[in-house]
């Protein structure tokens, strides 16, 4: 029996989607690096969606982040259940996003942002 060895010529890497995509992709690399394939999955397709793609690719990813992590993480729904106000309950939960952000490796705090996206619609 023979060995024979072949060289295989490596190729290129080659990122998939549009423009605003890998650059969606790159902010949210950058931002949460440790954030679980799930969430980064879920994340993404929320920043991807029609009403984001008037803002900015970093917008819309910080956006998708914060309701993402608002709406899985937090007890945002069970306080709008209760009767909160949005506002209300989006004060409640404001640490607790902050928490899992940190966890994530995430530098940035949601309690920075306050008012900074106004005119932009966020996602509930």
């Amino acid at each position: 029996m023979t060995l024979t060895i072949v060289k295989v010529r490596a190729q290129p890497v080659v990122m998939v989607g549009t423009k605003r995509q890998q650059a969606i992709r790159k902010a949210l690399r950058a931002l949460v690096p440790g954030i679980p394939l799930l969430d980064a999955e879920t994340v993404l397709a929320l920043a991807g969606r029609a009403q984001m793609r008037a803002l900015p690719p970093s917008t819309a990813l910080w956006l998708a982040l914060g309701s993402h992590v608002r709406h899985s993480h937090t007890d945002y729904d069970r306080l709008l259940a209760e009767g909160y106000e949005r506002d209300a309950a989006r004060y409640f939960v404001a640490d607790a996003i902050d928490d899992v952000l940190s966890a994530w490796g995430c530098q940035r705090s949601i309690l920075d942002e306050e008012g900074v996206e106004e005119g932009a619609e966020q996602p509930h």
